[in-house]
């Protein structure tokens, strides 16, 4: 799925969705190298651009599944590099966890969502996942980049492209 202004501008803050599509995973590790290779003028190994990123490190499948455990990882611990893969075209993020003034602004400078996952469910994300493959450091284990196709994932709009903010919400 590649996300564009007009799927991104119809969800607010707590609307509930089921995703499917393509979505990639990175943990801080990836986006600390995918800034890296930014900063030296190299391409990202995958194309931000309109794409969704899951901050998660699957657990290895058992036997006749696809992958493993995937629960989400506390978001701000990307919140450095955020902002530059926001500005490459980022256009989702998905995790657990507020996010830093830097980030919420430039989701809304760059018309982005942060999409909330349920933490402690990451057993019952796994039955989302169709498929997984490697796409990019496979050298850093389960912070490596993963290509996932997701079925009906549950998720909830935390921090939309108008500035709303779930964390905010009284």
């Amino acid at each position: 799925m590649i996300w564009n202004d007009k799927k991104i501008k119809s969800l607010r803050v707590g609307d509930t969705i089921s995703l499917t599509g393509v979505v990639y995973t990175a943990r801080d590790a990836a986006h600390k190298r995918m800034v890296q290779l930014l900063d030296e003028g190299e391409p990202l190994p995958f194309d931000v651009c309109g794409q969704a990123v899951y901050y998660a490190g699957p657990c290895p499948a058992p036997p006749e599944r696809v992958i493993g455990s995937i629960g989400p990882t506390t978001s701000g611990r990307m919140d450095s590099y955020a902002p530059r893969l926001i500005k490459e075209g980022l256009r989702v993020m998905i995790g657990k966890g507020n996010r830093s003034r830097a980030v919420v602004n430039a989701i809304y400078e760059h018309s982005g969502l942060y999409l909330g996952a349920v933490g402690g469910a990451g057993a019952l994300l796994s039955f989302c996942i169709e498929r997984s493959e490697i796409v990019a450091f496979e050298d850093l284990g389960t912070e490596a980049v993963h290509k996932l196709v997701v079925r009906e994932m549950p998720l909830v709009v935390a921090i939309d492209s108008y500035g709303g903010n779930i964390f905010e919400l009284r």
